[in-house]
């Protein structure tokens, strides 16, 4: 038995998290907001590890149990997250767990745990794969004419068959862990006074991209789960509620039928990132039926001269235009302000451009309005659009890795340019788990040049991208990419749409 916690561990705390059943915007905001508390995050197999994102600074360890296979024990686990909560002088950790924690997630024993070694816990409830798998195939599980009840049951039958003729007042069965076993578990079923004829549904992987069903009866299922290839995870449906498929099949409508609001549906979709956050592509990409992974290429760090940068930011008279070409450049340049107790007031004697309209956006949901975006996002557009004069001079606050083509088009037109390092861009380490996600992927999306280079550096360039603008283009085919396809316009929707084009045209 694991001691007390002690006075020394008094910020040990345990989160014991509800990942949901896969789609990762099932996550609830408690369980989100944990997440972003946790020093350490336990993971398991059927969390979602888009949900790390929510954690981008915390330690993470993989405690994944598939099937019969297991790569950890529970009671390792229970052992594991006392542990972890006690190191250190105390740590808050998440156990993210799919579906709900205290269905048949054996969320209870990890409590116990806890409880036992007198580490302080919560219970974050999450939405159960029993009823969402269901409702993501068009079947409720109750309905007022058909189902007015329904049980839960596992089909796990390691440690003995349920008592299924306990269980003939519920209208509608629902099954987790069963595909192994459903020919045994639909004739227990059909022994204990189940009607064969009964429709039955079993859903794999539900509520992802991922998702497949088969249809029969009771007598047929198993036939039909094992024609169409369906495994593990997978929750079977019996009853009625069945039927009403037909009419509610709202989230995988039938593959001959077109489907132009879920274009990606059954595509692998790489998002590249900074280190820090979610990325907000991913929620459009994932509303057009994408399955998406979030890869993080690129880091920011601050600038190797800050000296230097905030005595140029202190002082900005003679200058005449400040010249911003990322959304990374308005967060570095007002965090620079705050680090100095200035804020945009400050800005009040120059004028503003932005590269492009994100960038724009980035600067007025500081206040700032920028005094000039060129018609086409880019550095050259800039640099040959900015209305001003001979004899000006532009203040460019970028990172180390900027193109030379700003200031060779502004020094064309007799202006007086002039560049400070706001911040650094750095490559990211690629993670295993990264890797592996690239080598599935139908397309990568790529937002800024030196994505596209930090991804040809680490993992080559055989990939389709989805590229944000044309100067994005012109430094991923400069990388070796051959199969690019340019966003319409600077926009989340437009790369979203810009992903569709790559996968359904081949790039």
């Amino acid at each position: 038995m694991t001691a007390p916690a002690s006075a020394s561990s008094a910020r040990a705390f345990v989160s014991l998290i509800g990942a949901g059943p896969g789609d990762p915007g099932l996550l609830t905001i408690r369980g989100m907001q944990a997440l972003q508390e946790a020093d350490v995050v336990l993971f398991d197999y059927l969390a979602n590890p888009d949900l790390l994102n929510y954690a981008p600074h915390a330690h993470t360890i993989y405690v994944g149990k598939k099937g019969f296979s297991e790569y950890i024990s529970q009671e390792q686990i229970n052992a594991l997250i006392v542990e972890q909560a006690l190191a250190g002088g105390g740590q808050r950790v998440a156990r993210l767990k799919g579906g709900d924690v205290f269905v048949f997630g054996r969320g209870g024993e990890e409590a116990e745990a806890c409880a036992r070694a007198g580490v302080p816990f919560e219970i974050v409830p999450g939405i159960s794969s029993s009823i969402a798998a269901p409702a993501y195939a068009g079947i409720p599980v109750t309905h007022r004419e058909v189902a007015r009840s329904f049980a839960v049951l596992t089909g796990n039958t390691q440690e003995g068959g349920a008592h299924y003729a306990t269980l003939s007042g519920a209208d509608t069965l629902v099954l987790l862990m069963g595909v192994r076993n459903l020919d045994q578990i639909a004739a227990d079923l059909i022994a204990a006074g189940r009607p064969p004829e009964t429709p039955a549904a079993t859903v794999q992987w539900g509520t992802t991209s991922r998702q497949r069903v088969a249809v029969g009866t009771l007598a047929t299922i198993a036939a039909e789960v094992k024609a169409a290839g369906l495994e593990a995870p997978a929750v079977t449906v019996v009853g009625e509620v069945v039927r009403l498929r037909q009419s509610l099949n709202w989230f995988t409508p039938p593959a001959e039928t077109e489907q132009p609001e879920r274009p990606l549906a059954g595509h692998q979709v790489v998002v590249t990132r900074t280190r820090e956050g979610a990325s907000a592509l991913g929620g459009v990409l994932r509303a057009r039926g994408a399955s998406v992974l979030e890869v993080p290429l690129i880091r920011f760090a601050d600038s190797a001269d800050e000296a230097n940068l905030q005595a140029r930011l202190r002082d900005l008279s003679g200058v005449d235009w400040l010249l911003l070409t990322s959304n990374q450049a308005v967060t570095a340049l007002f965090d620079q302000l705050e680090r100095l107790a200035l804020d945009g007031r400050h800005l009040s004697g120059v004028r503003v451009a932005a590269v492009g309209p994100s960038t724009a956006r980035a600067l007025a949901a500081r206040g700032i309005r920028a005094d000039f975006v060129p018609s086409t996002p880019g550095a050259r557009h800039l640099g040959t659009e900015l209305p001003t004069q001979a004899g000006e001079v532009a203040l460019h606050l970028t990172s180390q890795l900027a193109e030379a083509e700003l200031q060779s088009a502004l020094e064309a037109r007799g202006l007086s340019y002039t560049r400070a390092e706001l911040y650094r861009t750095e490559p990211a380490p690629l993670t295993s788990r990264a890797q592996q996600a690239l080598l599935r992927a139908d397309v990568v999306t790529l937002a800024s040049g030196s994505a596209a280079r930090f991804l040809a550096e680490v993992a080559g360039t055989g990939f389709r991208v989805a590229v944000m603008g044309p100067q994005t283009a012109e430094a991923a085919r400069a990388a070796g990419f051959e199969q690019v396809t340019v966003a319409r316009e600077a926009t989340l929707e437009a790369l979203a749409d810009a992903a569709a084009q790559a996968v359904q045209t081949g790039g």
